[in-house]
């Protein structure tokens, strides 16, 4: 693939609900542009975005592909993101990189919850966007409908670029309100504007022409007073009000017949920013933060967006130039873990196909294979010019499952593939649980958790077993308690003896808290670590359930001690049993984790969604509703919280999302306590 620099370059995330049709579009893309000679199919998996195994076995992305598209001297870097909800991170780190952002709504099922998700993180990026109405061609399709969809979600406003020249079986092409022409087909050759249409489209493009003149204060005093803007005038008023985020421009499609590509790539090039139009990143450096416009000349930061492990390349890093330049067969710095790595040769990625370029200019977007220690987030550069950029911030996890190796050989590679895998997704995560003894993966859903094991199965050869994650209950007391305990064993030799009494008290602020209040030498302190030790092991492993013991305050009162048969483990055994018994008479209680839950739901949901939280043990906090969605902000213990994906997602057709983080522990009530120690005592037995 040939050089492109810097104002060449157009990065775009394509994003949408699910099904919307962004793996398609890029497909007709590259035919329509000539890189492939025919056009792919999803059900066939012949698709150059969806090639990994496991999106061809589903029929749906589930990792972001680099698509570049050349066009007229540009070329066009598509980010075909999932549009599954569990594989927002996926979006994310694509619109992390991208300069603008087209969102692909459904001409039959309008705006879904997927839309709102890509208006919304798409905004906080503040990328300029386009609404991208696709399968014109589908039954049922219905422009009007569509469009009024996407007005009910956002509060931006809509200005049609475009208008569909029919609809459904007769969908035929665009009515581009730009050059007042129609296109038929993919676009390639202008017509004039049919009689039936001509009205209309003189009405849209008065409109638009108005916007126009909003980007500027030169061409609103032009307009105002009566005079024609150029189209150059019209196009640099349009870029200023898109650049600002001010409106939405419309535009249509029908990609699995290849229509409307040509007047679409031309506005992607035409009102798309270029990475040197954008504003500057700003990184942190040696000095506080440090401006990096998009510029060949400026010192090197290269951000690391996604990882992948390919069984047969190995790691492969894909990176975007924010500012200097990346050569082949040269060494960077990696800012993040302070380590030098080489590059060998650098590859524009086209699905999985790598086009190996020499020079990678600022703005534009490449991949490197076998890098040692870089990983997703990291800040490739010169050594000594220190610069990180700032990582965005991802979803917390919402979905658990303990997992466990399946065999002896799994049990060496499950940490490392669990790692390994967490690097390529950031919203992805595992760890072992103190409390519960358990190995947690958490993601965004069940089918996110699937797709990681499936891929741990595939890629690495590691096979998992999955269990419902265990709730990590605490144990404590609510009131002071005390108890004596002798331990004495005697056998043919040496025997055993130690004698201890103490006294529990329930703490407020600390965890534990240990005092030595024996007078008169009735137990040597030489004993005391012993004693300690024994506390400690107990606090560990629970007296109730099993689950640790916190907040409590420890006194050692008094005790006897033998001058032959005392030793530091007949202490040891004297405090756990001493402990356990004083526990016992503290009116011990178990905790559980309570989450702070926000709940986002079509209007008709909530009274479905507020009565399945009651029988959760919810406390609701708060209720509000924002652009046609109820809000509910509620506080409910994990426990009734480990599948509640699922049930939201079938209570709401979908549209429902929710987002959780851990506040507090709270007393459990006794009836659920008593099930949760008798379930403990059963597994024992």
């Amino acid at each position: 693939m040939k050089e492109y620099t810097t104002e060449q370059i157009r990065n775009i995330a394509l994003a949408s609900h699910s099904s919307a049709g962004k793996t398609m579009l890029t497909e007709a893309l590259l035919h329509f542009t000539g890189a492939t000679t025919r056009l792919g199919r999803i059900e066939d998996g012949t698709t150059v975005s969806d090639f990994e195994e496991e999106e061809i076995r589903r029929g749906i992305s589930l990792s972001t592909a680099v698509i570049p598209v050349e066009y007229k001297g540009v070329k066009i870097n598509l980010l075909d993101t999932p549009g599954f909800t569990d594989f927002i991170g996926e979006m994310i780190s694509a619109m992390r990189v991208a300069d603008g952002a087209i969102i692909l709504v459904d001409a039959v099922s309008g705006a879904e919850v997927g839309t709102e998700i890509a208006l919304n993180e798409s905004a906080k990026f503040n990328l300029p966007r386009f609404i991208l109405i696709n399968k014109m061609n589908r039954d049922n399709a219905n422009f009007e409908k569509a469009l009024d969809s996407v007005r009910q979600i956002t509060d931006t406003r809509l200005i049609p670029l475009q208008l569909p020249w029919g609809e459904k079986a007769e969908f035929k092409g665009v009515i581009d309100l730009l050059t007042m022409k129609a296109y038929a087909g993919a676009g390639d050759k202008a017509e004039d504007i049919p009689a039936e249409y001509a009205e209309a489209a003189e009405e849209a493009r008065m409109e638009l022409v108005e916007t126009a003149a909003e980007g500027d204060d030169a061409l609103l005093e032009k307009y105002l007073e009566g005079e024609e803007l150029s189209a150059e005038e019209i196009m640099r008023g349009l870029r200023t009000v898109i650049q600002a985020g001010e409106y939405l421009p419309v535009l249509v499609s029908a990609a699995t017949d290849e229509i409307g590509l040509a007047p679409l790539l031309e506005a992607i090039v035409g009102l798309m920013p270029s990475p040197a139009d954008m504003p500057p990143a700003v990184a942190q450096g040696a000095q506080g933060e440090e401006e990096l416009p998009a510029s060949d000349a400026g010192p090197l930061a290269a951000y690391v967006w996604k990882t992948t492990a390919d069984p047969f390349v190995g790691k492969i890093t894909y990176f975007r130039v924010y500012s200097g330049v990346v050569q082949a067969d040269s060494r960077v710095w990696n800012h993040n873990k302070e380590t030098e790595e080489r590059l060998g040769n650098i590859y524009v990625m086209r699905g999985k196909e790598q086009l190996s370029v020499k020079t990678l200019h600022a703005g534009d977007i490449g991949a490197v294979p076998k890098l040692g220690e870089t990983a997703t987030g990291d800040t490739l550069g010169e050594r000594g010019h220190p610069l990180t950029l700032p990582v965005p911030e991802y979803p917390n996890a919402l979905y658990r499952l303990a997992v466990s190796p399946k065999t002896q050989a799994d049990q060496a590679k499950m940490g490392p593939t669990l790692t390994r895998l967490c690097e390529e997704d950031m919203t992805l995560s595992w760890y072992n649980d103190p409390t519960t003894k358990q190995s947690i993966l958490q993601g965004m859903g069940d089918q996110h958790l699937d797709v990681a094991l499936r891929k741990a199965e595939t890629k690495f050869q590691v096979s998992l077993n999955t269990a419902e994650p265990k709730v990590p209950y605490q144990e404590t007391i609510t009131r002071t308690g005390t108890a004596r305990y002798r331990h004495k064993k005697q056998t043919g030799g040496a025997g055993q003896f130690g004698e201890v009494e103490m006294r529990l008290e329930p703490l407020e602020d600390e965890n534990y808290e240990f005092k030595w209040e024996v007078f008169g030498g009735a137990i040597s302190q030489n004993f005391q670590p012993a004693i300690e030790k024994g506390i400690k092991g107990v606090m560990r492993d629970g007296v109730l359930a099993g689950y640790p013991v916190i907040k409590v305050g420890v006194a050692i009162t008094d005790g006897k001690e033998h001058p032959v048969d005392s030793k530091p483990v007949a202490f040891e055994i004297a405090a756990r049993e001493c402990f356990k018994m004083a526990f016992r008479e503290a009116n011990p209680v178990l905790l559980e984790p309570i989450m702070n839950v926000r709940i986002t739901v079509p209007e008709a949901n909530m009274g479905d969604v507020l009565g399945d939280l009651n029988t959760r043990r919810a406390r609701v906090q708060g209720m509000d509703s924002e652009k046609g969605r109820s809000i509910i902000t509620a506080q409910v213990p994990l426990a009734e919280m480990l599948r509640y994906t699922t049930v939201l997602r079938s209570m709401t057709g979908g549209r429902g999302v929710f987002s959780m983080e851990e506040s507090h522990y709270e007393v459990v009530p006794s009836h659920l306590a008593s099930e949760i120690i008798a379930a403990k005592e059963r597994e024992e037995n």
